[in-house]
């Protein structure tokens, strides 16, 4: 029946007063004291802000791999005391050698160990090898090599989304885009200088002895310097990775005043270190980032205590970005910039008063539709759907979803489906009314037989904006937020808040006809 309880009232109320509460502050330019400093978050189509598109170079990652695999391979050769000559790695993708054909067993029995060849998945192992004559070739399996490119992208996105996380930007979007893209979307951001100088580090920190003066020179490694001003010849070997690093801070040396990042190695790291530094006392230690030898300091005394500091006359604002870098991680690979676009405030403006306008422009012609066509009803209807609106906008500022102009697309639906929602109602309470002489049955039942398929059409249309928000990326996402909230939101105001204010008019006819 057409009953509202003091508790149904009061829930009611209490709902409107939430949204009051939290869609006021949206149209505050001061902070105020009474309501929060929450607004609604605007994309960057809206805000304007900056767009980047990177692409994620395999190549350089392959080859390492290969690199590593050939090592082990020879070296397992080696153990096996099986001989071979011409060992190489042909185009940076194949490994080859050749045997004398009595040790052909002996191979193909090594290649299928594994410890050298293991598994990727139930069908496929990591290597892939023929033997033809005395020559072996040796081959990274497709699926090996898609199993690389998956887990770079990966750990990329986690990398970069740490590293922008860090920096404080508010409300970035990070996703993948196919397998080697990933796209970012900063907000609000105008010169991405900065982010583009940590997102394009790969942060490859690792710890290598320079060479002595009469070192074979295959042996080791000619790198620059951060100033390229001066060559280092730096040992193959390494002495400790970056993957030891637990923390890293940026500082200042406690001699000049140098800006300088202090970092921290795991138990596993601190013993190594303290090994290589007890063992190599006298010896230049070189500091090596993505290939550049930071700096390179002389050995006093053992390392145990497990930290460090890294000194290169970095500015502040150097030690920063390098100190957030290495606390992020090494990302796997190297990545490019492939794309980059500014939209620039007056552009997010402009969208926004646009949408604004096709806002205002449907809603004052629904208004216009449902006072003519539903009279005293239609002003309900009206009064409601202003408040969903206002529901929508602060539970849109409550849970700091991010606007975009498919957003205010999605707000226009929600207005026309809500509009929907009252026609149907309307027209079946019509029909109700020739056939019951109870008004209030009349008015009961109108709302209740429309109830099961104005449901059925919204949770399936609720369900549409869930997928669309797991599957689709930035702006789409902004659309099923606001779709999703929109259809609640709908729902409470025509079939909680609409019916009480019927209700209370039927009631106040006291069994009187109503037209409508």
């Amino acid at each position: 029946m057409l009953h509202f309880s003091r508790l149904k009232i009061l829930f009611i109320s209490l709902t409107i007063l939430i949204g009051l509460f939290f869609f006021i502050p949206n149209f505050l330019n001061t902070p105020s004291k009474i309501f929060p400093e929450k607004k609604v978050v605007l994309g960057l189509d809206l805000q304007g802000g900056s767009y980047l598109l990177l692409e994620v170079d395999s190549k350089p990652l392959f080859q390492e791999k290969i690199d590593t695999k050939a090592f082990d391979i020879r070296k397992k050769i080696r153990s096996e005391r099986i001989n071979y000559t011409n060992f190489k790695i042909n185009n940076s993708q194949t490994i080859s050698f050749q045997i004398n054909l009595e040790n052909k067993n002996k191979i193909e029995k090594l290649l299928n160990d594994k410890d050298i060849n293991s598994r990727v998945d139930e069908t496929n192992k990591e290597l892939q090898f023929v033997i033809n004559d005395n020559i072996v070739n040796i081959n990274f399996s497709a699926a090996y090599l898609q199993r690389i490119k998956k887990n770079a992208m990966e750990q990329s996105l986690e990398i970069i989304r740490s590293r922008i996380d860090e920096l404080g930007t508010r409300e970035p979007t990070i996703i993948a885009q196919g397998e080697e893209r990933i796209l970012i979307e900063l907000p609000g951001i105008k010169n991405p200088k900065r982010i583009k100088e940590i997102i394009g580090t790969t942060a490859k920190l690792s710890f290598k002895f320079l060479a002595n003066n009469d070192a074979n020179s295959s042996s080791f490694d000619i790198l620059g310097s951060k100033s390229n001003l001066e060559k280092f010849n730096v040992e193959k070997t390494l002495v400790l990775s970056g993957e030891h690093l637990t923390d890293a801070q940026p500082g200042f040396d406690n001699i000049n005043n140098n800006s300088v990042v202090n970092f921290k190695l795991d138990n596993f790291g601190a013993k190594k270190f303290a090994y290589a530094t007890k063992n190599n006392i006298g010896r230049r230690l070189a500091i090596v980032i993505d290939n550049q030898v930071v700096s390179a300091p002389t050995i006093r005394d053992a390392i145990t205590a497990g930290s460090g500091q890294i000194s290169g006359g970095f500015s502040v604002e150097e030690a920063n970005n390098l100190a957030i870098v290495l606390r992020s991680g090494a990302l796997p690979a190297p990545m490019s910039i492939i794309e980059e676009r500014t939209v620039g405030p007056d552009l997010g403006q402009e969208s926004i008063d646009k949408g604004i306008m096709s806002l205002i422009i449907g809603f004052v012609l629904v208004i216009i539709y449902i006072l003519i066509n539903y009279k005293i009803l239609g002003i309900f209807a009206n009064i409601s759907l202003l408040i969903n609106l206002i529901l929508l906008l602060g539970t849109l500022t409550l849970i700091e979803a991010t606007l975009t102009l498919p957003g205010i697309a999605g707000i226009i639906l929600t207005v026309g489906m809500a509009v929907d929602a009252n026609v149907l109602i309307y027209e079946r309470i019509k029909e109700e009314l020739l056939i019951e002489k109870n008004i209030m049955i009349a008015f009961d039942n109108g709302y209740k037989r429309v109830l099961t398929t104005l449901l059925d059409a919204n949770i399936t249309t609720l369900i549409a904006a869930i997928v669309l928000y797991f599957i689709g990326s930035g702006p789409v996402k902004g659309f099923a937020v606001t779709l999703a909230v929109g259809i609640i939101t709908s729902l409470f105001t025509t079939f909680i808040l609409g019916r009480l204010f019927v209700a209370s008019y039927v009631k106040s006819k006291k069994g009187e006809m109503i037209k409508i």
